[in-house]
């Protein structure tokens, strides 16, 4: 009873009654009575008339959260269906905010006591501005500075309106508001900054009140970045700022409103301003904290406001040199105060916050790019010479004025800078390589997952370190030779101190000159190995021998040129393969591949001194080097021997050598295979399975290196294979069968399907990697007809025959492959393929969004391997299998799993591409034109599928631009249904989008609609400025706003990414060696 008055809004609201309603949503009381309050309140908040209750409720209710929810219905209006409402309502609305407001805080006491309403309303009031003000309140800005004059706690309010006014225009207005009202309230901020600029000046001068000084200094931060700098330097606002810096209080905002106008860059016109801001900031500083205090243990042991301190500090410093460290380098007296900073910062680096350390080493990042642009850039024989790494001799004449002054330049940062080095030495992040760490409890184990903050700093870290290497790689040098000789000594041996050092001196791999990198390298590694020899501990030889693993790996260039130091080193892997220590085998096995990877000609060679190959040497001890790895490591070994054995070229060697390497797997295969022919029931042994995968496991690793030259290999078992893929395959669905869903999870057929799935993987392995060692076609016919007709029944019989459960997604992507290889000549295939597994794939996956993640994503891949290869079969299938694939990828880019949505998407825009090509073009988009825009209309607004921005917004433009060509000959509409003959199908669609967007968007009004839909056609040609509408349109709706809309601008993101990259490589080491597709492999 209680409920149905309350949702009764045809009259007055009983407001106690609501009251009860929200402190039983809010209350201890029974799950019933939540539960009821919670339904009753979701039917008011979603009701379109509650919110004319709301002035009712605010003036009446005794519970705040009951003036909270009425404020959250009004706020959902304010966003929705404000400029929809009649303007007396609108005004009313503003008005009764207003006065409540100024009501509020007025009074001392209720300002304090109310703070989170009065903190609440002022957002709405601020929502309420941004559809209001300049247009239809003019008067705002000069309103509310008149207001504040009236009293210190309503300027206090009027402070925060103003913080939170500039926050929603300049900081989360992008997503949230159009490029035009955004242009517009920047304008009308701009403009009237007058007016806010005296009150604050005023308050600073004249107030004694803390809590309006604070709040003053808070509105100012936020105003600082964007206002006129006239209002900065030409008025008292700066000298007001450093007055407020001594005094503790006020210490933390002063500094972060100073570090804000030390961000502000404009040209040299405010230069000497700058130099004074900063040189009375120093003397301050001086005087609060010495530069030569230990920041280190003054973070650690200080209060949450002392740290914040130190935190405010080094943004200060790192804003200011950002934008302003050239005026400080010109003359020496401010040299001296610039070193005096720079001492400051690198102390403040050592500090052990993960934020603090963030923020210097960005700058720090920037600073030694910088000092490296401009001697890079330097026009002369010492510039180049400094790029290449050389140390080269001045000559005289050779320093003009501008070396002259970059002499003089790098001269004053090379005291910083040499303590800068040694930071980063100190504080080197984890590389991705390293798998062996110290854990909590300080042991040292096997990493058992990646952070990626870790990852993210280290990439940071290494680039910092290599510009520093790259001005000065002496002193580089001597540093980390320095560190590595108290290693030795012991007297500075700790995990942490080897392991920062040694990733520092892996991580500037590619930078030095070869004839220094040998030199330097030979010393790493020789004392190295020695401080493996004479340290004593199994944890202690595990950190040493991770360490020497993560530097050999990086240094391919100094490996290829020294066999002795390759072979030594080789030889060093293998003796940790015999070390149980957890991770020093799987280091050992992937350093083993990656140098491999890159050195593979210098294992196929004589070399100077040897009898034999080392391939040949180590295929003759295979057995004992791998006796003690695991199944995953002996697989990884397989690959690299593999990729030893490719880089032979001759055929008959090559043979010899994958003969000997897979001797031992074929023993075992012939042995089980023979068995198996005696009785069957030998294959379902439970250890035999897993023996027979492991065979299959060690032959896709070598197939994954010796592509075409596996040949040999995979003919000599693919039948047989076969057959036990046909056995096993079964032997599962005679499991399911008997034993229903749960059977698919017992071992013996999850091991099972392993073998199946490692046979399929093997396959596709082979043929993948097969066109990456040969173009002739003979060779890719051959492998076509030798390995495709037994497939066909083997696997796609299997695949169509088996129950659900027992279908291996891997059969999707392998045909996938092959038909991403063998292209048009797959075309006979395709209804072969199709009839196989398109309609009990679809069956499968098209009951919920959750079921078969794998099967999606790989029947996907194959539809689009299909569209893009074999167009014509599509073509040819019939209306009713056509509908079907058209609503299968309706389907998946309706999916909200990103990888799904945009394979759908990808395959949608090539086959809307070939049908505009082909003769079915009218009756293609006659039958299915409208149900894409809408359904594309669909994912565009509904905010899960942002990621899918940019394809979406390729759809649309290649409908809008097909209505208006040539290629369409015919009406896209219904002539029996639309009695309406349209001009063109230009006009019809037109109309048509405008009816859909108006009907799924009740909040914008037909003008909008139609203005937009306008646009799409006007700006179709144009790809950015297409998108750009798209934007607007989706802010405009409102569907988007206060999200992250990140994903809208992803495009232009990873443009910018691929600029960086090719930067980078510019570079010398700034890409390490090892990632560097090289055709150096092995000269």
């Amino acid at each position: 009873m209680a409920a149905e008055k309350l949702r009764d809004l045809s009259q007055p609201m009983d407001v106690a009654l609501l009251d009860a309603t929200v402190a039983a949503f809010y209350g201890t009381g029974s799950k019933e009575e939540r539960t009821a309050a919670d339904h009753i309140l979701r039917d008011l908040q979603h009701n379109p008339d509650m919110w004319l209750q709301v002035v009712h409720i605010l003036s009446s209710a005794q519970n705040l959260n009951t003036k909270f929810f009425a404020l959250q219905v009004l706020e959902g209006v304010i966003k929705y269906r404000w400029n929809a409402l009649p303007v007396e309502q609108r005004d009313g609305m503003k008005n009764y905010i207003s006065d409540v407001i100024v009501k509020l805080s007025s009074d001392e006491v209720s300002f304090r006591r109310e703070r989170l309403y009065v903190n609440k309303l002022n957002i709405i009031l601020v929502q309420i501005l941004k559809h209001e003000w300049p247009a239809r309140w003019r008067s705002f800005i000069p309103d509310l500075v008149a207001a504040a004059k009236s009293s210190e706690t309503i300027c206090e309010n009027c402070m925060a309106i103003l913080k939170l006014l500039s926050e929603e225009v300049f900081d989360f207005s992008r997503g949230e508001m159009t490029q035009q009202k955004i242009k517009e309230l920047k304008q009308s901020l701009n403009s009237e900054f007058k007016l806010i600029h005296e009150l604050c000046l005023y308050v600073l001068s004249a107030s004694q009140r803390a809590e309006l000084i604070r709040a003053t200094l808070a509105t100012l931060h936020a105003f600082l970045s964007w206002i006129p700098l006239g209002y900065i330097f030409e008025s008292p606002l700066l000298e007001t700022l450093l007055k407020f810096f001594p005094v503790p209080t006020y210490r933390n905002l002063t500094i972060q409103c100073l570090t804000e106008v030390a961000a502000l860059s404009f040209g040299d016109f405010y230069n000497t301003e700058y130099v004074k801001m900063y040189s009375i900031f120093m003397v301050q500083l001086q005087a609060i904290v010495p530069s030569t205090t230990n920041f280190v243990e003054a973070y650690a042991n200080g209060n949450s406001e002392e740290q914040a301190f130190i935190q405010n500090l080094a943004l200060f410093f790192t804003s200011f040199y950002k934008c302003h460290i050239r005026v400080l380098e010109s003359v020496q007296e401010n040299m001296n105060i610039l070193l005096v900073g720079l001492e400051y910062l690198i102390n403040i680096s050592y500090v052990d916050d993960i934020e603090v350390f963030k923020v210097c080493l960005d700058y720090w990042n920037s600073l030694v790019s910088e000092l490296f642009d401009s001697n890079h850039n330097l026009d002369s024989p010492a510039g180049v010479a400094q790029m290449m790494g050389l140390q080269m001799p001045m000559l005289p004449g050779m320093v003009d004025g501008r070396g002259s002054q970059l002499l003089l330049r790098r001269q004053l940062y090379a005291g910083p800078m040499s303590k800068l080095r040694l930071l980063m030495i100190c504080r080197m992040a984890k590389p991705e390589e390293v798998l062996i760490v110290e854990d909590e409890n300080g042991n040292i184990v096997r990493e058992t997952m990646k952070d990626n903050d870790v990852l993210v700093q280290y990439k940071i870290m290494r680039e910092t370190l290599i510009y520093l290497a790259h001005l000065d790689h002496e002193d580089t040098e001597k540093q980390m030779l320095t560190k590595l000789g108290k290693q030795l000594i012991g007297e500075d041996f700790t995990w942490n101190n080897l392991n920062t050092l040694c990733w520092a001196i892996g991580s500037i791999s590619g930078s030095m000159a070869e004839e220094q990198e040998n030199r330097f390298l030979v010393m790493v590694i020789r004392d190295l190995l020695n401080l493996c020899e004479i340290t004593k501990g199994k944890d202690n030889k595990a950190v040493i021998a991770s360490n020497i693993m993560y530097v050999v790996g990086q240094y391919p260039r100094f490996l290829r040129a020294h066999w002795k130091f390759l072979k030594t080193v080789v030889n060093k892997l293998f003796e940790f393969m015999h070390e149980t220590h957890p991770g020093v085998q799987d280091m050992a096995c992937d350093t083993f591949l990656k140098i491999v990877q890159k050195c593979r000609r210098k294992f196929v060679i004589v070399q100077v001194g040897e009898k034999e190959p080392f391939v040949s040497e180590l295929l003759t001890t295979l057995l004992t080097t791998i006796v003690d790895l695991e199944p995953h490591q002996i697989h990884s070994f397989y690959e690299s021997v593999g990729n030893m054995i490719q880089a032979e070229t001759d055929p008959l060697r090559r043979g010899e050598y994958l003969q000997k390497l897979m001797e031992l797997p074929n023993q075992n295969w012939t042995e089980i295979i023979g068995q198996a022919r005696q009785s069957v029931d030998f294959l379902k042994d439970q250890d035999v399975i897993r023996t027979v995968l492991h065979i299959l496991q060690t032959n896709t690793s070598v197939a994954s290196s010796l592509g075409m030259y596996f040949m040999p290999q995979i003919s000599l078992i693919f039948l047989d294979m076969l057959n036990v893929y046909r056995m096993y395959s079964e032997l599962i669905s005679t499991s399911i069968a008997q034993g229903g869903p749960y059977a698919s999870r017992t071992s013996i057929v999850k091991l099972l399907r392993s073998v199946k799935r490692e046979t399929l993987k093997l396959i596709e392995t082979f043929l993948e990697k097969a066109e990456t060692f040969t173009d002739k076609a003979e060779d890719q016919q051959h492998i076509g007809k030798q390995f495709l007709p037994p497939m066909m029944d083997h696997v796609l019989g299997d695949y169509a025959r088996n129950l659900p459960d027992a279908r291996e997604s891997e059969v999707l992507s392998l045909f996938a492959t092959i038909i991403n290889k063998y292209k048009g000549t797959m075309i006979e295939n395709v209804p072969r393929i199709f009839e196989a597994v398109f309609q009990c794939t679809l069956e499968m996956i098209t009951k919920n969004f959750e079921d078969y993640p794998e099967h999606r994503l790989k029947f996907f891949s194959l539809l689009r391997a299909i569209a893009t290869h074999c167009f014509p079969a599509l073509v040819h299938l019939s209306s009713e299998q056509l509908k079907l694939v058209l609503d299968s990828i309706i389907w998946a880019f309706r999916h909200t799993e990103r990888n799904i949505a945009e394979t759908g998407l990808n395959l949608l825009l090539e086959m809307l591409t070939n049908f505009q090509g082909s003769e079915f073009c009218n009756q293609f988009y006659r039958t299915y034109f409208l149900t894409i825009e809408q359904e594309i209309f669909a994912v565009l607004t509904d905010t899960f599928h942002k990621p899918g921005f940019k394809l979406h917004v390729l759809v649309l433009q290649h409908l809008f631009s097909l209505v208006e060509s040539a290629a369409l000959t015919e009406p896209i509409w219904d002539t029996a249904t639309v009695p309406y003959p349209y001009a063109n199908n230009g006009m019809f669609v037109r109309e048509y989008t405008v009816k859909l967007l108006s009907s799924s968007f009740p909040n914008m009004t037909a003008t909008e609609v139609t203005q937009f839909v306008n646009g799409l056609f006007e700006s179709k040609g144009d790809i950015s400025s297409f998108k750009d509408h798209i934007r607007d349109f989706l802010v405009q709706s409102k569907e988007f706003s206060a999200q992250d809309n990140k994903d809208l601008y992803a495009e232009e993101a990873a443009a910018q990414r691929e600029k960086e990259r090719q930067r980078m490589l510019s570079i010398p080491g700034l890409i390490a060696p090892n990632e560097i597709q090289d055709e150096m492999v092995d000269s």
